[in-house]
C-alpha cells in the first residue's frame, strides 16, 4: 500500500498528524489508567481500519503494561471476558470515532512509542 501521506518523511504531513491527534486529547487527558486509554485507542483504530494506528496503540499498551492477551482480544472484545465492564462501555464508545485511515492510507509496522507525543 502507498501512503497517501507520509507521516514519517513528510513535516507538514507530521504536523497535520499531531493535530489530527489532538482529537484524542479527551482520552489521553482522562483520569484514565494510561493501558486503558491505549484499549479504547485501539479499538478505535481497528474501526477506522488504520494500520498505522492499530501499531502506534498496540505498541503504546504494551510499553504502559497491558498484557499481550488481552491486546489480542481487542478486536473481539465482545466476546472476551479479559475486560471489565466499565472497559467493555469504554470500548463500545469508540464506534463514532472518524476515519484517519480514509484520509491518510498510512502502512502499518514503523511506530516507535512516543513518536506523536
Amino acid at each position: 500500500m502507498d501512503a497517501r501521506l507520509n507521516l514519517y518523511d513528510n513535516a507538514v504531513a507530521a504536523k497535520f498528524a499531531k493535530y489530527i491527534n489532538s482529537a484524542g486529547a479527551v482520552v489521553t487527558g482522562s483520569a484514565l489508567p494510561a493501558a486503558t486509554q491505549e484499549l479504547v485507542k485501539i479499538r478505535a483504530s481497528q474501526i477506522n481500519g488504520c494500520a498505522a494506528c492499530t501499531d502506534m496503540h498496540t505498541k503504546d499498551a504494551e510499553h504502559a503494561g497491558e498484557s499481550q492477551l488481552r491486546l489480542h482480544l481487542v478486536a473481539a472484545w465482545r466476546e472476551a471476558n479479559v475486560f471489565t465492564e466499565a472497559e467493555r462501555a469504554l470500548i463500545a464508545l469508540t464506534n463514532t470515532y472518524n476515519r484517519m485511515n480514509v484520509i491518510t492510507r498510512q502502512p502499518g509496522g514503523d511506530y516507535r512509542p512516543g513518536q506523536w507525543g
